[in-house]
């Protein structure tokens, strides 16, 4: 089994959660680095978000 097959077993049913904690990461990397790479985070947030399904990240509140 490939490294990429286990994590899909140990995401299915987490979906919310790991989308939660791809934008809060995605957060940091903007914080650390003053929004100098968001368009590059925004696009990788999305590449996984689509990778999870059609469903849209959560909204911060």
């Amino acid at each position: 089994m490939s490294m990429l097959d286990k994590l899909k077993q140990m995401i299915h049913g987490h979906e919310d959660t790991v989308r939660s904690g791809v934008d809060k990461a995605g957060d940091a990397v903007d914080e650390k680095t003053g929004g100098k790479y968001t368009g590059q985070v925004d696009t990788a947030q999305q590449k996984i978000n689509e990778q999870l399904g059609t469903q849209e990240p959560p909204t911060q509140p």
